[in-house]
């Protein structure tokens, strides 16, 4: 999948991994504060109903809050998950773009905390929550 296949704005995700390659490709886009990370529903991402598989939308939600969340401060941390929740609320089908909007609420010495919604233009089809163990210390 080419920018050209994104939504103005997107660039392919600053990271990757052999698990990110196979389940992307990812996209992100910069905001004032933070970033909306999406992809484009294909084949591979569907379920024996034709929709996103509700794995590709907890994928996106956690790799959506993590980095976020990370990149929130200066520097950036060192987390890795320590709860994960979402609660689906519609469907992403072949061809929709899926965004991830998080909310950063909390980032402590220890622990870090925030929310996100999984949207299809204005439909949200997932909403999102996840805490975080900080591995690095801030500063």
């Amino acid at each position: 999948m080419s920018n050209a296949d994104c939504p103005p704005g997107f660039e392919p995700l600053f990271r990757t991994s052999p698990f990110l390659d196979a389940t992307g490709p990812y996209f992100y886009k910069p905001l004032d504060e933070g970033f909306v990370v999406g992809l484009r529903i294909a084949e591979k991402h569907a379920n024996a109903q034709g929709t996103a598989h509700g794995g590709l939308l907890a994928t996106l939600a956690d790799i959506a809050l993590g980095y976020v969340t990370a990149m929130s401060q200066a520097p950036p941390l060192r987390m890795t998950t320590a709860s994960l929740g979402l609660d689906y609320l519609g469907a992403a089908k072949l061809g929709d773009w899926l965004e991830a909007h998080v909310s950063v609420i909390k980032v402590g010495s220890r622990m870090a905390f925030a929310n996100a919604l999984l949207r299809v233009g204005n439909t949200t089809v997932a909403s999102a929550r996840a805490s975080f163990v900080v591995i690095a210390p801030i500063g």
